[in-house]
Order: structure tokens, then sequence, then C-alpha cells
């Protein structure tokens, strides 16, 4: 059963990684969150993965933490990875797209908040309620929503371990944009296509001083981004980069307009 916990599928540089336990919600039990751990340490290991899209069979992304497991009314196997999922996904350098298909409560949530950004179903639901459960956040809820939505909403969200339905997650600036369920998955692996169109070293660069500067103050961002500047400037030959990509470019910019 564990070898099926999670699904993989790759197709020209994308990988599709679906949680599969549809049955219980996709609820992480110590085996998901193991399969989850193992799958991402080995897409990292793997370089013809250049984008991820990560999405849950079923009505759920994730419910979160397996509260039958963590009730001990079922029997939990030993873990066989030392590798933490959070540690896993943070560690995979690079573009992780959110496929929110359905709810993403809790764990599930965090889980969500991993990514790079999230594209959800008309039919997502997010809830946070970890102070209805009893436990304190552990893999970056605390700290990642407020960033993403701001303070307020997301003591809001926090502290009443209310729903959030898919449009109010748009408007609020937590989903980047909301498309109808059948659309999901095409519209992911689009905009995953559109992300490796673009010139692979620069793109990561991009994404980690972006990274680093989200975690940093807005002065010492400029400075990552300074420093990068001229080392890819240096490193890089830029010129003859810029004249072969500038038809594909305009090509696009045309195919985009039209």
């Amino acid at each position: 059963m564990s070898e099926t916990l999670v699904l993989v599928e790759k197709s020209a540089g994308i990988a599709t990684v679906t949680l599969n336990r549809p049955e219980a919600l996709n609820a992480l039990s110590r085996a998901l969150r193991e399969q989850v751990s193992l799958t991402f340490v080995a897409l990292a290991e793997d370089p013809a993965v250049e984008v991820v899209v990560l999405t849950g069979a079923g009505r759920a992304f994730s419910v979160g933490l397996d509260l039958k497991e963590l009730a001990g009314e079922v029997a939990v196997p030993e873990s066989n990875s030392s590798v933490d999922l959070s540690d896993a996904i943070a560690r995979f350098d690079r573009p992780i797209i959110g496929a929110i298909n359905g709810f993403a409560i809790t764990g599930g949530f965090e889980m969500a908040l991993m990514c790079d950004f999230l594209i959800a179903s008309s039919e997502a639901r997010f809830a946070d309620t970890h102070a209805r459960v009893g436990v304190v956040p552990g893999w970056g809820l605390s700290q990642r929503l407020p960033r993403l939505i701001g303070i307020n909403r997301a003591k809001e969200l926090s502290l009443t371990g209310n729903f959030l339905n898919a449009e109010m997650a748009e408007a609020w600036g937590l989903v980047n944009r909301v498309v109808a369920p059948a659309d999901l998955l095409p519209t992911c692996q689009q905009l995953a296509s559109d992300i490796t169109s673009t010139e692979p070293v620069t793109r990561a660069e991009i994404k980690r001083i972006m990274d680093a500067g989200w975690e940093s103050t807005l002065e010492q961002g400029l400075l990552i981004e300074k420093k990068a500047t001229l080392a890819h400037a240096s490193s890089t030959p830029a010129k003859e980069m810029l004249s072969d990509r500038r038809s594909d470019i305009q090509q696009r910019g045309r195919e985009q307009s039209g």
C-alpha cells in the first residue's frame, strides 16, 4: 500500500506529485509523510525535473495529520526515514506549484504554504484548526501565512479555525487564481511548462534571491539582489543568451497578447 500513497508522473521536465489517500482525505499518516519526504528527496536528485505540481487525489488536497494515528486508534508503523516532510520540501530547490483541489486543513494547509504559489479549484477550502485540536504549528504556518495575507487576516483564520473558500482566498492573495475543477491540473501544468521555457540558471537564481529576500528586510533583500546580479553577469554569457532567446521572447509575447 505504501508504494501507492504518492503518485508521480513525469513529462517534459514537470513532475506531478499526487497525495493518494483519497479515502482518508489524504490525511498525513506517518506512512504518507514518509513517502512524500522520500519523493521530494528523489526528485531533488533528478536533474530532469524542473518543476513540481503538487496536488491531492479525491476531494482533498490534505486534511492534515492523521487524527486516528494521533489518538492511538490505529497502529503506527515504524518510520524508515529520518527526513522530515517540511525539510524535504524545503530542500527541493526548484519551483513547486500547489494545485489545491479541495480541503487544505491544518497540516495540509501548512504543506500548501510550502509551495512557491497556489492555484485553487473552485472547490478548495482552507482552514487552520491548530487551536481547535490543541497543537501549535510546526511546519511554518504561523510565519508564512501572515506574510502572505497580512497579520490581521492570518490571526482571524488561525484563532477562529474558520474555513476560507477559494474565492476569498484569491481576494486575500493566498492563491493566484481560482479555476474550475476540471481546469486545475491543465492550468498548473501549463504554468509549469511556461516555467520550463525560461533559462534554467537565471530562473533558479531569481527563485533563490526571492526566497532569501522574503525572509529578510527590504534593505537586506536589495543587497542580496545586487550581489546576485553582479555574480550572474560575470559568470554567464549574458549578451549571447539574450540574443539567442530574444526571438523566443517575442514569439511568446505575440502568442499571449493574441
